[in-house]
């Protein structure tokens, strides 16, 4: 990509936290990305150049292409960075290529649950915040939840059969303050679960009752005078009150699920669906799928016609699809049209995603039809003009040329990119036509030319064009389905009175806009392939006529005559030529029979 590329589609790329991949040609992603503020992050690869890391410019430079996953906070963006680095192994992520995970805060399902750090998100009832990033804030954290609220550390199972046992002691962390003892039936099961209730609105960041907490704590130790310790909670408490841990992206209640929503552009005719794929409550894939609208689909007919087909493409079983419209699904796949929670969170992400794709992809459209080189233009024209599925990036043009049927010879003229390539051309002397056939010429050539181009796996032609009416265009027809490629590729005749196109199989001929740009293209590859025929022509009969000039004098045969034709470049040097020169090439005898024939030839000219 380049810095215009990257111009083009700065306006779509939104200012929200996000996730970015740079993809090659190839559709392998090369990088993947997080960013607090996607547009910001992303337009530090472009620009100024200077004190860039060598890796990275490469990296760039091989991107042909960059997609981007917006999400609500930056703790989502961390998390699906790190599952996408570890599904795609993308070449220039090195940091992350092990199997490490970010650390999250757990409240453990149990009994006097404990809280604690961990790296595994297990799916058994605990409740889960994170992911985090910074060492220093996760310990600020639990050091105002430790201190805040003391809870047990100890992995006792904490039974009440254990406890009414008495199986347990109390550790040093009751002694010393920072447990109350729930293994001795020292606390009970209620107050500490209300301490564990403002764990979570700490995490959730639902300071009501905590604040209330704080303050009048704060109050106290102003009031003993205790200044320092009253500024440290209000430092831990600022140091959280900009985190949100609520996260879209992991979920402790949300399992496998797929997530559909639909963007359409009226104006364009398309639509664009986007798809999430959620794996054990983290999203682990995301993808766009651009559709073209016919007059009477609907949004809801286009979701129904391709969730199995994207599904199918990703391998996804998930038994449940949320989206924003009740449709027909297959058996025993269930369709959720969520309004509140997190699985309309997840719907409400999948369709900002699916709008900025639309966004992007319009502007890319724009931008490049404003960039598009003439080239690009009169190929896209052609393209239209005669409805062909592939832009005829290469385009080849037969002709045939005989005077009444004497030395038959054809053409093949090769146009790249809209211009002649000469290296390209190719001409053909008929081998197994007899007499003036210009139909069996056009079969012949077209045959050995496409029957070599596949047996060294020569890339084909999009556009094949026959310089005649329907019969030239038959014969070439009946050799591409010989060859089996007749669908490969499109083939047509123009008829030069009229200037008709025609196609096979259809009588009626198109007929373009003389002026226009793709008409001027195809009759210059048809004069063009007439040109290069005539003068090939012409080689032939001028070598012809050459060679049986000499061959008629008696002991010269084709072989020598063709030596001093190519040594002398022509007869009239030849016939001007020393006899000691001539005889450098063909020898002493041969020499002389020829400068006897035409000194015989002048002394007659001479009596007459």
């Amino acid at each position: 990509m380049t810095t215009n590329d990257f111009k083009a589609i700065s306006d779509t790329i939104p200012r929200q936290p996000g996730v970015y991949r740079f993809i090659d040609e190839t559709d392998t992603i090369l990088y993947v990305g997080k960013a607090k503020v996607l547009r910001n992050r992303v337009a530090s690869y472009f620009g100024e150049r200077k004190g860039r890391a060598h890796k990275t410019r490469v990296m760039v430079k091989n991107a042909h292409r960059l997609e981007f996953t917006v999400v609500e906070t930056e703790a989502d963006a961390l998390l699906l960075e790190n599952t996408l680095i570890k599904k795609h192994q993308p070449r220039y992520n090195v940091m992350l290529r092990d199997d490490k995970s970010y650390t999250y805060i757990c409240i453990k399902n149990e009994r006097f649950p404990r809280v604690f750090i961990t790296r595994n998100v297990v799916k058994d009832g605990s409740t889960y915040f994170g992911p985090y990033t910074s060492k220093a804030r996760i310990k600020t954290i639990l050091e105002l939840i430790k201190q805040l609220f003391p809870l047990r550390t100890c992995y006792f199972n904490l039974s009440k059969s254990n406890i009414e046992a008495n199986k347990f002691k109390v550790c040093l962390e009751y002694h010393i303050k920072n447990c109350l003892g729930p293994c001795e039936n020292l606390e009970d099961e209620e107050s500490y679960n209300k301490k564990i209730a403002q764990v979570k609105n700490i995490l959730k960041g639902n300071f009501g009752a905590v604040k209330n907490h704080f303050k009048a704590e704060m109050e106290r130790l102003a009031e003993e005078l205790e200044f320092e310790r009253a500024q440290k909670i209000k430092e831990k408490l600022t140091a959280f009150e900009d985190y949100q841990s609520k996260s879209t992206v992991v979920s402790t209640t949300i399992q496998d699920v797929d997530v559909f929503s639909i963007a359409s552009d009226e104006e364009e005719k398309e639509a664009y669906i986007n798809y999430i794929k959620i794996v054990n409550g983290a999203i682990i894939h995301t993808h766009t799928q651009e559709l073209v609208k016919n007059l009477d689909d609907d949004e809801q007919g286009l979701l129904e016609y391709a969730i199995p087909v994207i599904r199918e493409r990703f391998n996804s079983i998930a038994s449940e699809i949320i989206l924003a419209y009740e449709v027909q699904l297959e058996d025993g796949v269930q369709a959720t049209v969520p309004k509140i929670g997190d699985k309309k969170k997840l719907l409400d992400l999948s369709h900002k995603n699916a709008k900025y794709f639309m966004l992007q992809r319009k502007k890319q459209r724009v931008s490049h039809q404003k960039r598009q080189t003439s080239a690009e233009r009169i190929l896209r024209t052609l393209q239209s003009d005669l409805n062909m599925d592939q832009l005829p990036l290469h385009i080849e043009c037969f002709d045939n040329s005989n005077i009444q049927g004497s030395h038959p010879v054809a053409s093949c003229v090769v146009f790249k990119n809209a211009k002649p390539s000469k290296k390209d051309y190719r001409h053909f002397n008929i081998k197994t036509v007899v007499g003036p056939d210009d139909f069996a010429s056009m079969e012949e050539v077209v045959h050995r030319r496409y029957r070599r181009m596949l047996d060294e796996d020569d890339s084909l032609p999009q556009l094949v064009i026959i310089d005649g009416g329907k019969g030239q265009l038959s014969a070439a027809v009946k050799s591409l389905k010989q060859l089996g490629i007749l669908d490969k590729l499109t083939v047509i005749g123009i008829a030069k009175k009229l200037e008709e196109i025609f196609f096979p199989g259809d009588s009626i001929p198109l007929y373009i806009d003389k002026k226009s740009e793709s008409l001027k293209l195809i009759q210059q590859a048809r004069n063009e392939a007439h040109r290069f025929a005539i003068n090939f022509h012409r080689n032939q009969r001028s070598r012809n006529f050459t060679s049986t000039e000499l061959t008629t004098i008696p002991g010269i045969g084709e072989k020598t005559a063709q030596k001093l034709l190519t040594h002398f470049g022509s007869v009239k040097k030849i016939k001007t030529a020393l006899i000691t020169e001539i005889a450098e090439i063909i020898g002493i005898n041969a020499a002389k029979k020829i400068k006897a024939h035409y000194d015989k030839l002048n002394k007659n000219k001479q009596k007459s």
